[in-house]
């Protein structure tokens, strides 16, 4: 009894810790917008000044509303690789997606020199990086599904999906080194990643995807636990792995992939989250920890984008560095508190 009215207390915090981030995501930001202000106009209300009407509408909301469905989607498919692999170093990016779609956007980006000017300024366009991006990320899909249905070794495609992520990685490696300095930077832009300038009909498909790779996971929950005590244990249990494992990682492809087509390499969150969610609710049962990870996931990424964004001033720093540089000494803060607590 006491740990379901802790775990209550722990989502009620949560899911009110959330909304207050998503009013300051809104409030915050190059131009301070009262919460007041911000309340009216989501709720149709009068805002005192148009201007703050159209950056909230235009700018602010859209950029909230991605930073939710990336932190959810890149939470939970780090949840689904670190039990389906039990490796607590597994993440979205561990089966070479990510790696797959920096390839894609650096064929058009870095060889886009190649192609007639008129043609080159097609590809270049955000739905011709995104289209790329996705392109890359489904062919290793492609090449990992094949693979999983030729091994029966959980381990080994996990190092298939590594050894695909290195290749890819070298490939994208050849080409910044025949590049110019001008694709170059547009590479590095990209690889830093964004979760602003996405129209409201791209958050429309992502949210879509993302939707989709949730549901698939909400079905893998109970399969999950009991992938806790191994493959076999599973077997016993009468669970179709070879089934369990194809919907595991058709979901973090789907993920994972759109998520980074949309708004690029996102590090840390698929990672770290589903740790923060264990050690703050310690346990281990997926009904829980699937929850939890998904309100972790958006929370934390709204933060990181309130930091990014520099409250005050011009400047927007990239949303990959600050989730990576906030995000890594949160959790060695964390294992480490946790290990004297044990002691």
């Amino acid at each position: 009894m006491p740990n379901t009215k802790r775990n209550t207390f722990l989502f009620a915090s949560l899911f009110i810790g959330l909304l207050l981030l998503f009013f300051t995501n809104i409030s915050l930001g190059s131009v301070t917008i009262p919460f007041k202000e911000v309340f009216n106009s989501l709720t149709g209300g009068n805002v005192s000044k148009q201007a703050w009407e159209y950056i909230i509408i235009n700018y602010r909301l859209p950029k909230a509303i991605t930073a939710i469905v990336t932190g959810m989607g890149l939470a939970t498919s780090g949840l689904l690789m670190q039990t389906l692999f039990r490796n607590p170093l597994a993440g979205p990016d561990v089966l070479g997606l990510s790696s797959g779609a920096s390839l894609g956007v650096a064929f058009v980006i870095l060889g886009a020199g190649f192609l007639p000017a008129f043609l080159g300024d097609i590809v270049l366009s955000s739905y011709g990086i995104v289209l790329a991006s996705t392109a890359g990320s489904f062919l290793v899909l492609l090449l990992v599904l094949f693979v999983s249905q030729k091994l029966r070794d959980t381990i080994a495609i996990l190092i298939v999906g590594l050894m695909f992520g290195s290749f890819t990685s070298a490939f994208v490696g050849v080409l910044t080194y025949f590049s110019t300095a001008e694709q170059l930077q547009k590479f590095t832009f990209w690889s830093l990643g964004s979760l602003g300038n996405l129209p409201w009909p791209s958050i429309g498909i992502l949210s879509v995807c993302v939707g989709l790779g949730l549901l698939m996971s909400v079905f893998s929950i109970k399969p999950l636990n009991a992938l806790l005590l191994g493959e076999n244990y599973a077997r016993s249990l009468g669970m179709n792995f070879q089934k369990t494992r194809l919907i595991i990682i058709l979901a973090t492809s789907i993920l994972a992939g759109s998520i980074t087509a949309f708004v690029g390499p996102i590090a840390f969150i698929g990672i770290a989250v589903p740790h923060i969610a264990k050690l703050l609710f310690q346990t281990s049962n997926h009904v829980i920890l699937y929850w939890s990870t998904l309100l972790l996931g958006a929370a934390i990424m709204l933060f990181c984008d309130v930091v990014s964004q520099m409250p005050g001033g011009d400047i927007t720093l990239p949303i990959n560095a600050i989730t990576s540089i906030i995000g890594a000494p949160v959790v060695v803060w964390l294992l480490v508190r946790k290990r004297k607590m044990m002691n």
